[in-house]
């Protein structure tokens, strides 16, 4: 995508609609790990076809793991990496500052399109 900057190059896969999210709940739930089924129910707007790319992409990047199960039926379970531990501090402080500034925010976005 931007080989040569770092920043564009994870930024474009990370900052999605959904890839923060998705780390965030699988840290949120306290669990070490998730089925694929629990996720999709702990995240209700995302449909079934854009969790799958999206896990695909984290696990692509090594934010998350994917462990499938012999079983019938099948099991697979997705688990945040030790990059993904990582990257959560960050995350809780980007929502501490958007719980902050939400309001402010809204406010200046009603003055900028009136409706």
């Amino acid at each position: 995508m931007f080989p040569d900057c770092p920043i564009r190059n994870i930024l474009a896969r990370l900052c999605g609609k959904w890839p923060l999210l998705v780390i965030f709940t699988l840290e949120r739930t306290g669990k070490e790990a998730l089925r694929f089924k629990e996720l999709q129910r702990e995240i209700p707007d995302i449909s079934q076809k854009m969790l799958a790319a999206t896990l695909r992409t984290l696990e692509e990047d090594g934010y998350v793991t994917r462990n499938a199960y012999p079983e019938v039926p099948p099991r697979v379970e997705y688990a945040l990496t030790a990059r993904a531990h990582s990257l959560l501090p960050h995350i809780n402080a980007l929502i501490g500052w958007a719980l902050e500034n939400k309001d402010a925010i809204m406010n200046d976005r009603g003055k900028a399109c009136p409706k």
